[in-house]
């Protein structure tokens, strides 16, 4: 069964995200989003919930004749998650080692573009809430969560609006709370939800960053 879109838009989804986000508004949360579709989404949870926004940056490792199935994600620090799939597919320690540089190297290209005037916002005892527009493996939040729970922030939440609902189940044991909008059996990729799902573009990131 194929689904009917669910958001009109990311706004859309945002929206939605945020009423279920309210219980920490006042607590001045830092909203992290993973660029680049999540960051103007991010904005608008922040603005909602009286918080400040930033980036986790977090790039997945693509498989090697799939590129969009991610096989793992590595974050800014250089540490790797690799799915338990990944372990059984046959892809070459080689590959591997050679996608880890190239995500790593646009990760630190994105720093340098998105905030090159400042450092990344300090989530240390600090309610943070990671934001990406959906959860299909799960591999890409798995590794953001990661390097923010080893930042020590007081509470952790994932917030998506559309997740795979066994991805949603993997992300669940690392963070305090999870906040899914729909979470429905018949997941097959993260825009069939969306009506509208164009592109996020770097100026776009660039401006809502720059504004923070």
């Amino acid at each position: 069964m194929f689904a009917s879109p669910v958001f009109d838009n990311r706004r859309d989804a945002a929206e939605k995200l945020a009423e279920l986000l309210l219980p920490y508004r006042g607590r001045k949360p830092l909203v992290l989003a993973i660029p680049r579709g999540a960051v103007p989404m991010a904005k608008i949870i922040a603005d909602r919930l009286g918080g400040e926004v930033d980036v986790v940056l977090a790039r997945k490792l693509g498989a090697p004749y799939s590129p969009e199935y991610a096989i793992g994600a590595i974050v800014e620090n250089g540490w790797v998650y690799l799915s338990p799939e990944s372990a059984l597919s046959g892809i070459s320690p080689a590959y591997i080692k050679q996608e880890k540089a190239k995500q790593l190297d646009t990760i630190r290209q994105r720093r340098k573009q998105y905030t090159p005037l400042r450092n990344p916002v300090d989530p240390r005892g600090r309610v943070v809430i990671i934001v990406d527009d959906g959860l299909a493996t799960g591999a890409t939040m798995i590794a953001a969560l990661h390097a923010i729970r080893s930042q020590n922030p007081a509470e952790l939440v994932c917030a998506v609006p559309v997740a795979a609902p066994d991805s949603l189940e993997k992300v669940r044991p690392l963070a305090d709370a999870v906040a899914c909008a729909y979470a429905p059996p018949h997941f097959r990729a993260v825009g069939q939800f969306y009506r509208d799902f164009k592109q996020v573009e770097d100026e776009e990131v660039e401006r809502i960053l720059s504004a923070a």
